[in-house]
């Protein structure tokens, strides 16, 4: 695993019912890019120093944007199929 200043760590975790997490890496420690990396979390906004395990992958930012933005318009999409339709 490889990262730089500004990619996105993604834990997919293991267990059922739990979300993924995604945390915005602000610093990589090694200059190879391996971990460990000090990493700020989306959903607590807590920051620590995380060794990542198997069930964690990097994503650049733009990656990290292109499946945001995509994950928006499934939802836009979803709301316009759920909503009834006008008959004129």
């Amino acid at each position: 695993m490889r990262a730089h200043a500004g990619d996105w760590l993604i834990l997919e975790q293991a267990v059922l019912g739990r979300e993924v997490r995604r945390g915005l890496i602000e610093e990589v420690h090694s200059p190879d890019g391996a971990p460990p990396y000090w990493v700020r979390w989306l959903d607590t906004g807590h920051e620590a120093l995380v060794f990542p395990g198997p069930d964690a992958h990097v994503q650049t930012a733009a990656e990290f944007a292109a499946g945001t933005q995509a994950s928006q318009r499934v939802a836009e999409v979803q709301e316009e199929v759920a909503a009834p339709r006008r008959r004129t």
